[in-house]
């Protein structure tokens, strides 16, 4: 048997590797090099550009806290516009809320939707939903043209590094509030406050430009780097902290429940020193 690792470089100083037991997919796509592979601790994993996206033993953990809290945080959560998330992860919880009308998806790069279909089935299994629309297209330029007004929007990009920073500017926010009816609510992937405290800190911080309310809340990701993951959400109106909701919360999710959506806005205090004050 072959000794085969995937290793994902951090900084300098810092990787990871995971033992790999089979390469299953591999090309390079017109926007970047897209993996999967076979893991022996994780399972299935897809990787883009080196970094891992989603295992299948922990993705439910990353899915559930990007999707219910801010759908709980909102009252009646009928329209919502997910960006990235072309592996189907986000999709597949946000239309287990029965109230969800229409979901639109933007993904740049098809073939991260078409082979999250083939080999991550368990994930992306809800494009067929009728209530479900995939747009292929840059999420940067979707926002701008979009006169569809949403309740909730997703923002689950890659990290901010190349095409995927400008999906954490001011500007971009600023786009997001204009397609946000009035008490909307966005919530951001905002990175590890361990290894990317900068983007963490960038983040919030321009979000605070355009929001009135904005909180961030943890979860530990296992197979991203440093474990404590953060999301942070901009609110017109309600307050993320609180469950809104007017339907009763989800009780058949794996991580995701009503108690723990208050307690995940507890912020240790090194987060805490991170996040800029109002002015």
């Amino acid at each position: 048997m072959h000794d085969l690792w995937f290793y994902e470089k951090h900084t300098d100083g810092y990787e990871v590797r995971w033992r790999i037991t089979n390469v299953l997919h591999r090309e390079a796509t017109p926007y970047q090099q897209l993996a999967v592979l076979e893991t022996i601790e994780w399972g299935r994993i897809l990787v883009l550009d080196g970094v891992l996206q989603l295992a299948e033993k922990d993705e439910y953990v990353y899915h559930e806290m990007i999707a219910h809290v801010v759908m709980n945080s909102h009252s009646h959560p009928e329209s919502v516009l997910i960006i990235g998330g072309g592996d189907g992860g986000a999709l597949r919880e946000v239309l287990k809320h029965q109230q969800v009308k229409n979901v639109d998806l933007v993904e740049i790069d098809q073939r991260v939707v078409e082979v999250s279909r083939q080999y991550f089935p368990q994930v992306a299994g809800s494009f067929d939903d009728p209530r479900a629309h995939l747009h292929i297209a840059d999420g940067f330029d979707f926002v701008k043209t979009s006169d569809r007004a949403y309740d909730v929007i997703i923002v689950d990009s890659s990290d901010p590094i190349g095409p995927s920073e400008k999906l954490f500017s001011v500007d971009f926010y600023l786009d997001l509030d204009r397609i946000l009816k009035s008490d909307g609510m966005v919530v951001v992937q905002s990175e590890s406050p361990v290894f990317y405290a900068h983007h963490f800190a960038a983040c919030h911080s321009n979000l605070l430009q355009v929001y009135p309310n904005v909180a961030v809340y943890l979860a530990p990701v296992a197979t991203y780097v440093s474990g404590p993951w953060a999301f942070t959400i901009g609110s017109k109106q309600h307050e993320p902290t609180i469950i809104n909701n007017q339907q009763p919360v989800l009780s058949d999710l794996k991580y995701y429940t009503a108690d723990l959506h208050k307690a995940v806005f507890c912020l240790p205090r090194y987060v805490q020193d991170l996040i800029p004050k109002p002015e």
